[in-house]
């Protein structure tokens, strides 16, 4: 047996040789650049506008985030049973979207990382500070608790 030559190891068939071709390389550190896959295979791939398309999908995505925390859709003294599944409908869509655009951070593109930081603070502005608050708001009956970490 000729150990020195292949090491006991076989070659690969050429379907995994023709496979190997085709993988992506995955950035592991933030970089610059139109040319990345957020969230699903080859998408935005080398096009601009669809790089743009992408960033502002993880913009509205965490938009949405800090209006689902920060919105009143019940109204105080309603069935307990029905706003508790309304609750529960709307815990699963902001936890859905913040899982969403924390895979689309996992890009480590710095656009998609800007636009995600950028869309929870104009809906922290718009939703949760005191800008635009109502005089006679009370935070208690908040739809939703606060996120965890």
């Amino acid at each position: 047996m000729d150990m020195d030559h292949d090491m006991g190891m076989a070659a690969p068939p050429p379907s995994t040789m023709v496979m190997m071709k085709r993988r992506h390389f995955m950035h592991m550190t933030f970089f610059w650049g139109t040319k990345s896959e957020v969230l699903f295979d080859q998408w935005p791939g080398d096009s601009r506008g669809m790089y743009a398309l992408a960033l502002l999908f993880v913009f509205v995505m965490s938009f949405l985030v800090e209006w689902l925390s920060h919105t009143r859709f019940m109204k105080p003294g309603s069935n307990k049973l029905s706003a508790g599944l309304c609750q529960t409908v709307l815990h699963l869509l902001r936890v859905g979207l913040a899982y969403l655009v924390m895979l689309a951070l996992m890009s480590f593109n710095a656009g998609v990382f800007l636009m995600a930081v950028l869309g929870h603070a104009l809906g922290f502005f718009f939703f949760g500070s005191r800008a635009f608050a109502k005089p006679h708001s009370d935070k208690r009956y908040d739809d939703l608790p606060p996120m965890s970490c």
